[in-house]
């Protein structure tokens, strides 16, 4: 009820309005069935705005810091994710991918559309980083189909560390739904897995024309931090 109480009346509107939003290639998605909507992730708006976009309802797996946040303002955001449909990933620990796939996977099973961010997280400078092969197994165990989708404008519109976004035109274009039913029964095997992640990583890329990283997300922004510490701390020589 909340979910599309949001999208009808309370935020959806508003979005909208302040957005504008391009919507292209919104007949490639599937009136019914289930089908994973992957794509990239530039802003924290994306979680709102593909939502309102879509005449489907989509639950996206969401990571567990926005339902764990200290005080009245994260009770009141855990509130909201919950109300909106949103499932909480742990995405700490060696169990993590494994838990996010089942989740994914019950969504699936109920004729649902699943959103996913193959990249695992935001990217922090507007580039598409290599995917995680995750939306994968969940592909190929479910037998749905994949929707490519490209978010455009939405780094300008709220890049990482802007609360309120300012207004900036956005485009949120659809691709064709790529099949994978040639993989049936292979989604144990990791050539196959890395196969398929970067055929819709390929697909989200032709759609976004983003700079491509062959490398993930997590993996960059570590690295980055760590050059960072270096700068600010710099290691003294040993005597």
């Amino acid at each position: 009820m909340f979910y599309y109480l949001l999208k009808y009346v309370l935020l959806g509107p508003l979005l909208r309005l302040v957005f504008r939003p391009r919507i292209e290639g919104l007949e490639h998605v599937p009136s019914e069935g289930a089908a994973i909507i992957a794509g990239n992730h530039l802003s924290f708006s994306d979680h709102f705005l593909m939502p309102a976009v879509l005449k489907r309802r989509i639950t996206f797996l969401a990571k567990a810091e926005y339902f764990t946040g200290p005080g009245i303002k994260g009770r009141l955001t855990a509130s909201f994710f919950r109300s909106a449909g949103q499932i909480p990933v742990d995405r700490s620990g060696k169990d993590a991918g494994q838990a996010a796939i089942r989740e994914g996977l019950g969504v699936l099973s109920k004729d649902e559309l699943l959103g996913i961010y193959p990249e695992g997280t935001r990217s922090h400078d507007g580039r598409l980083y290599k995917g995680k092969v995750g939306v994968a197994v969940m592909a190929l165990k479910a037998g749905v189909p994949v929707i490519p989708c490209a978010m455009i404008g939405t780094f300008e519109a709220q890049p990482p560390g802007k609360v309120i976004p300012h207004i900036h035109p956005v485009v949120i274009r659809f691709g064709k739904p790529l099949d994978f039913s040639r993989y049936e029964g292979m989604e144990n095997e990791k050539a196959i897995l890395r196969a398929v992640t970067d055929e819709i990583m390929y697909a989200i890329l032709s759609l976004s024309e983003q700079e491509y990283v062959d490398q993930y997300a997590a993996a960059v922004k570590a690295e980055e931090a760590a050059a960072a510490k270096e700068r600010k701390f710099p290691r003294l020589p040993l005597t």
